[in-house]
């Protein structure tokens, strides 16, 4: 799919979200990478085969009264 040199990382490998933004929707909070790999604003992710990846979301500290 990518047609950069070097090649952008494959969506299976460890480092793709290093891969290119090829289509940037930041009105709707996605970006398409070139690898096919559909990251949404909340760190989600649709996978070119169909997986969904959920956000990646951190507990906060209680707020002390």
């Amino acid at each position: 799919m990518c047609t950069h040199w070097p090649t952008c990382p494959t969506a299976d490998s460890p480092d793709h979200h290093d891969a290119v933004i090829v289509s940037a929707h930041p009105e709707q909070g996605w970006n398409l990478l070139c690898n096919g790999t559909i990251v949404f604003d909340d760190t989600g992710e649709l996978l070119p085969d169909g997986r969904i990846v959920g956000p990646l979301r951190t507990m906060r500290e209680p707020v002390a009264a």
